[in-house]
């Protein structure tokens, strides 16, 4: 189990109940009933990652407009070389391709636990 910060449990728990439209597409439409199981809002170290894979040591983060700021580039930038530092994969999808690309993005995820589940066979 990964180290993380006991005072973002509650956080994480609000997000759970108030997720955004495509966290709540992307589970319930896929990632919920998904063969590996994902946890949503998991806290990892100082973060709370949208959704984690264990078993693929998998981090995805759906990105927002919010997210395409100078300021914000700059925190993704340093929560994923964060999250990567605990060897962990960071992929990061914009809601944008949630609408218009979901099928897409579901093959990106699945291909990318395969990969993942594989290499860690090794």
């Amino acid at each position: 189990m990964k180290a993380y910060n006991r005072a973002n449990i509650p956080l994480a728990k609000a997000l759970r109940k108030n997720m955004t439209p495509w966290e709540r597409k992307l589970w319930y439409e896929y990632l919920r009933n998904y063969p590996v199981r994902f946890q949503r809002q998991k806290a990892i170290g100082d973060y709370i990652a949208d959704f984690y894979c264990a078993k693929a040591q998998l981090v995805i983060e759906l990105d927002g407009g919010g997210h395409y700021t100078a300021e914000q580039t700059e925190k993704d930038a340093l929560r994923t070389k964060t999250l990567e530092a605990m060897n962990l994969t960071v992929l990061r999808i914009s809601n944008s391709e949630i609408d218009c690309n979901f099928s897409g993005v579901c093959d990106a995820i699945d291909l990318t636990v395969q990969n993942l589940s594989l290499s860690q066979l090794r």
